[in-house]
This record gives structure tokens, C-alpha cells and sequence, in this order.
């Protein structure tokens, strides 16, 4: 069905209430995307800590990475389903339950059960991005969009410092203890001031398809993350790996065979939300190419081609990238409602090209990675709030909890995609700062792949689809 655009949708709410509204959405980002750093610091004794070898200990990290990926699309349908704010408030309440359980662990098995919850979250972000397509006037959904995606970045951003900050003088559980009041005033804020809108399309839960997304999914991202550490020859990794490809096609031809799909594959292979999605892969792995490269330059020692800066230092000199994706909030709103989110995005792509290439071109010293790193954050700021907007311009308004939530998958996808490979480049280089050129120049090939991405995806009118009121 063609119906109108929702270009001029009006607000039932008033301004200042739309304004505490997206504040809250934006608040419940920030505590989300704090857990994903907040580990950092800990992970090089998490062995001593929980009385366990470093193999297993990794898990505290890749567990979180497989749960949030497997949450975001599905925690997006469920809002569809039965309604944005509820499922907000349950991700949120897993959240908090995962930071507790973190909270009081002393042992490995507590603590990878701890952030599995955590991860389980994650998917507030996406969703609380949707939400605002019910919440907020047309004309004020750009830069709302804006700033909520800015939170992954300045989350991040803060997370890092603090978490260093608090482990350097004060036992570590005290950092799932501040996660854990975090995650209770966000349930407090969107219980009280987010309303809940009455757009739902109702439905039964596709379980077959839960199981399938979550097979899937599991087995390729294990497969990513963990191959450099098992071996990307090896039988784990290919076995991994073929379990979950072999499910996503077959979760990709039983979802096209049932009348209420936990993804609609066919709206998914449209032109607009398919290039997007691809072009929010090579996005993911150009923002974390800097995210994994520049830490480690910072506190590589000096003989090994680093600049010997000590973790807490380095994490502030990082922060300044997130502020920028903030500050950049009003201005990607007012290209995308100017320009388009298509042109927001290939500017958001050219920025973080540029950024790269001055990384092959500049001697690196502290500085330089701190002001580059934050043009790096003025990129991503404006190409995350240029995909969302993409997505719910091409898709019924019934379904932009799902579009969303596998848009954000993409980006993970992308930024675990770069962790694995940038990590193995690194680590076949023993860490010496030579290897940062090869990881700066797929930052280039990435961007510009971003770019080329974004300028082909089309209008919804020239698909002859617009989104549903």
C-alpha cells in the first residue's frame, strides 16, 4: 500500500515534554553503552580476579558481544509486537539484573552470566531510536535521532576513564555497582516521563525463528571473534562458522514461509534497507578500526613504536571523540532535514576517510591521535544518525522497532568484523607499532566503501515505498 509520508507527523506531546522524553531515550543509551567499556580496564587481571586462565576469561567480553547481537533485532520485533516502551523497561530491567549479578561475582561463571544480561540490554539503543518516531515532531526527529545514537559513542567514551579511574582506587565490583544505579535510575526515567504510544502490530512470537537468528548468529560471530585465538584454520572456528551459516539460510527461508516473520526478509532485501544495511557494516569497521588501533598506540611502550601513555591517560585523551558525536547531534539534524540522511551519510563517510588518511600522512603523537580521533567521532556521530533515519524512511512505521534492530546488528557486525581482523593484524606484526599503517589503510578502504554505499541507496518514493503513518 502507498499512503503518505511522515515527513510532517505531529507530536500528540508538547515540546518540553518531547524534550525530557528524548533526554531520558538518551540517557538509557548512554547507561547501555557504558557497560561495553567498562571491563576494559579490568580485562589484562580478570585471570586473578576470578581465579581462572585467560582463555576463559575472554569470555566476559565475548559473551556480551554475542547477546547484544542477538538482542538488538529481536528485542526490535518484540517492540513492534507489543510495544516500544514495555520492552525498553524489560531491557533495561535485564540489564540492571546482569550489572547485580556482575556486581556480586567472584567467580568466571557468575561474571560471564552477569554480562550475558548486560548484552542481553544492548538492545535498548536501537529500540529507544525507534521510539522516537512515535514520541517526537517530524521536524525535531533528525536531531533526536542524532543524539540518542551519539550516546553509543559517549558512553563509550566515559565509560573507559571511570572504569580506570574506579579500578586504580577501589574494588572493581564497586563498577557493576554504579552500572547497576545506572540502570535503575533509566528504569525510573522512562517508567515516569517516555509514554507509551499505541502502535503495536500485535502477533505471535516466532520462536522457531528466536532459535534460528540465535544459532545463526552465534555461530558466525564466534567464528570472528574468537578465530584469532583458536585458529581461522582450525576445526572450531570452521565448524562455528558453517553451524551458522548453515542456520541463517534456513532461518532466511522459514521466515519468507510464515505470515508474521521475526524479520521480514522481504522488506530487509529492499534497495534502501539492504545498501544501508551493507553500508552500516563498512561504517562499524571503520569506526572500530580507530577504536582498537589508537589505545593500543597510545600505551604501546616507546620501543615498540607506542608513546608509553598509561591507561587512564589514555582513555581521557579518547574522550573528546565521543563529546563531538554530542555536539554534532543539532548538526546532523539539521543536514538530514536539509539534505537527506543519503547525503548526511556520504558526508559522514568522506569526514571519516579523511581522518584516515591523515592517520598514513601525519606523524602520530598524542595530539594528533586526539584531535584525528575526533574527527574519527564527528564522522561516526553524523553517519549514526543518518542510518536510522534511512531505515524508517523506507519501512511501515509498524516495523521500524525491527528495521532498526537489524541495522544496529550491521553496525555490530561491522565492528566485530574489525576486531577480529585488526586484531590479527596487530598480533602478526607481536604488536610492534608498524602494523597500525595496515590497519589505517582498511579504515580508508572501509570508508570509502561506506561512501561509495551510501551514494547508490535510493529514495523510498523511487522504489515507489514510503512509510506507513
Amino acid at each position: 500500500m502507498r499512503v503518505q509520508p511522515t515527513r510532517d507527523f505531529q507530536s500528540p506531546y508538547t515540546q518540553t515534554h518531547q524534550t525530557f522524553m528524548v533526554a531520558v531515550l538518551a540517557f538509557a543509551g548512554l547507561t547501555a553503552s557504558f557497560m561495553q567499556t567498562i571491563v576494559i580496564p579490568i580485562q589484562g587481571i580478570l585471570p586473578r580476579l576470578l581465579d581462572a586462565d585467560a582463555a576463559n576469561t575472554a569470555w566476559v567480553i565475548t559473551i556480551t558481544l554475542l547477546t547484544a547481537a542477538i538482542s538488538t533485532p529481536i528485542a526490535g520485533r518484540l517492540g513492534d509486537m507489543f510495544g516500544k516502551h514495555a520492552v525498553a523497561l524489560s531491557l533495561m530491567g535485564i540489564l540492571l539484573a546482569g550489572s547485580v549479578v556482575c556486581a556480586l561475582a567472584s567467580g568466571l561463571l557468575p561474571m560471564i552470566a552477569g554480562r550475558a544480561l548486560q548484552g542481553l540490554g544492548m538492545g535498548v539503543i536501537p529500540l529507544g531510536i525507534s521510539l522516537l518516531r512515535d514520541l517526537v515532531d517530524s521536524r525535531r526527529l533528525g536531531t533526536s535521532i542524532a543524539l540518542v545514537s551519539a550516546t553509543m559513542g559517549v558512553g563509550g567514551a566515559i565509560g573507559m576513564p571511570v572504569s580506570a579511574l574506579v579500578t586504580q582506587h577501589l574494588d572493581w565490583h564497586m563498577l557493576f555497582i554504579l552500572a547497576s544505579l545506572l540502570a535503575a535510575l533509566s528504569i525510573a526515567l522512562i517508567y515516569f516521563i517516555v509514554r507509551r504510544t499505541g502502535i503495536r502490530s500485535g502477533g505471535h512470537v516466532d520462536l522457531v525463528g528466536v532459535a534460528g537468528l540465535t544459532v545463526g548468529l552465534s555461530g558466525v560471530l564466534l567464528a570472528i571473534s574468537r578465530g584469532s585465538s583458536w585458529g581461522w584454520g582450525s576445526a572450531p572456528t570452521l565448524l562455528s562458522l558453517a553451524i551458522g551459516l548453515m542456520a541463517l539460510a534456513a532461518f532466511a527461508i522459514y521466515e519468507l514461509r510464515i505470515p508474521n516473520p521475526l524479520v521480514d526478509i522481504r522488506v530487509s532485501a529492499r534497495s534502501a534497507v539492504l545498501t544501508t544495511n551493507l553500508a552500516s557494516v563498512a561504517m562499524g569497521f571503520a569506526l572500530f578500526s580507530a577504536s582498537v588501533a589508537f589505545p593500543q598506540i597510545l600505551q604501546l611502550p616507546v620501543a615498540s613504536g607506542g608513546l608509553g601513555v598509561d591507561l587512564f591517560t589514555a582513555s581521557l585523551m579518547l574522550v573528546p571523540a565521543g563529546f563531538a558525536m554530542l555536539v554534532m547531534s543539532p548538526v546532523a539534524g539539521r543536514i538530514e532535514r536539509t539534505a537527506g540522511p543519503r547525503i548526511l551519510l556520504i558526508l559522514a563517510a568522506m569526514v571519516l576517510l579523511i581522518a584516515y588518511i591523515g592517520c598514513l600522512v601525519i606523524p602520530l603523537g598524542a595530539i594528533q591521535i586526539a584531535i584525528i580521533n575526533t574527527v574519527v567521532g564527528t564522522g561516526i556521530g553524523l553517519g549514526y544518525a543518518a542510518m536510522p533515519a534511512l531505515i524508517m524512511n523506507a519501512v511501515p512505521r509498524n516495523e521500524t522497532g525491527a528495521a532498526n534492530g537489524l541495522n544496529a546488528l550491521m553496525r555490530a557486525f561491522g565492528t566485530t568484523l574489525a576486531a577480529a581482523v585488526v586484531g590479527s593484524v596487530i598480533a602478526a606484526s607481536h604488536g610492534q607499532g608498524g602494523s597500525f599503517e595496515s590497519v589505517f589503510l582498511m579504515g580508508v578502504v572501509a570508508s570509502a566503501a561506506c561512501a561509495i554505499l551510501a551514494f547508490f541507496i535510493p529514495s523510498p518514493q523511487a522504489e515507489g515505498e514510503v512509510a506507513v503513518v
